[in-house]
């Protein structure tokens, strides 16, 4: 299903997501690198103040504008899917980042029919960078279109990923797989916000990435900018359950391909072994 008129106002809805991420972004300019709160919600998990006031600002804008919308969040329960539209929020995306000022992090917002993403954005607010996708028309950057880097090549690809910091347990595993790949690509990058990460292979600065254990908010909007791009991606296992097992290879299908061979060999069998299991 891609975006279309009739009883959803599309516009509105894209209006009001943009307008919410860059208030939001405001908020993580102004006090990047400056939180006065910092909790910790398990270990390598943190919380800010500012993580829940740009939660509080973005359902604001979605409640008064789609009062009868659903909102997934990061901060706040979910009650489960239901049929109708569902937006899918992560306030803060690079929460570590933010805490010690390193520029890498974004807001995340998707919008979701019956759980399937048809609209997502990705906001730099220190950039000012808006990566945006409408399912079935495209994806783009500032307003002009983007696409994968389907010329790559695994040996000039330049790769990103994302550690297991909260699952050390599988640290063996993952490592076996990273040295695999990093044998055979260019090089590898771990900048600590998969949306941003995804919005880069979607414009093709990044050429693949790849991440265990990540939810659904880290992922919603940042898959659709790499499938609108002209991109593939898929969970560990090949299937199209990222979005709930937060197993998580996009790249342009040469490189995709690449990626989700050797994960099948070398990590995703630790994976079904563990807790945070194959969907």
């Amino acid at each position: 299903m891609g975006l279309e008129k009739g009883d959803r106002d599309w516009e509105k809805i894209e209006r009001v997501a943009v307008e919410a991420a860059k208030e939001a972004g405001s908020l993580i300019r102004e006090k990047m690198g400056h939180p006065s709160t910092v909790a910790a919600k398990a270990p390598a998990d943190y919380v800010t103040e500012v993580d829940s006031e740009c939660e509080e600002l973005l359902m604001g804008f979605i409640k008064a504008s789609f009062p009868d919308h659903m909102i997934l969040s990061e901060e706040t329960p979910f009650e489960g899917w239901k049929p109708g539209i569902t937006w899918i929020i992560d306030p803060l995306d690079g929460t570590t980042n933010f805490i010690h000022g390193f520029p890498m992090v974004s807001v995340s917002v998707a919008v979701a029919v019956d759980a399937s993403p048809v609209l997502g954005l990705v906001w730099d607010p220190l950039r000012e960078e808006l990566f945006l996708a409408r399912k079935g028309k495209g994806a783009e950057l500032n307003g002009r279109p983007i696409r994968v880097r389907k010329e790559a090549r695994v040996s000039d690809a330049l790769m990103a990923t994302g550690f297991p910091h909260r699952a050390k347990h599988y640290l063996d595993a993952y490592v076996v797989a990273m040295k695999r790949i990093l044998e055979e690509a260019n090089d590898l990058r771990r900048a600590g916000s998969a949306a941003l990460d995804l919005a880069y292979v979607a414009c093709g600065r990044l050429d693949g990435f790849w991440e265990p254990g990540l939810k659904t908010w880290d992922v919603a909007a940042g898959s659709l900018l790499v499938l609108e791009a002209g991109g593939v991606v898929t969970d560990f296992w090949g299937r199209g359950d990222y979005l709930f097992n937060g197993h998580i290879i996009a790249g342009p299908p040469a490189i995709h391909r690449f990626l989700l061979e050797r994960i099948l060999r070398f990590l995703a069998p630790a994976l079904e072994e563990g807790p945070i299991k194959r969907a």
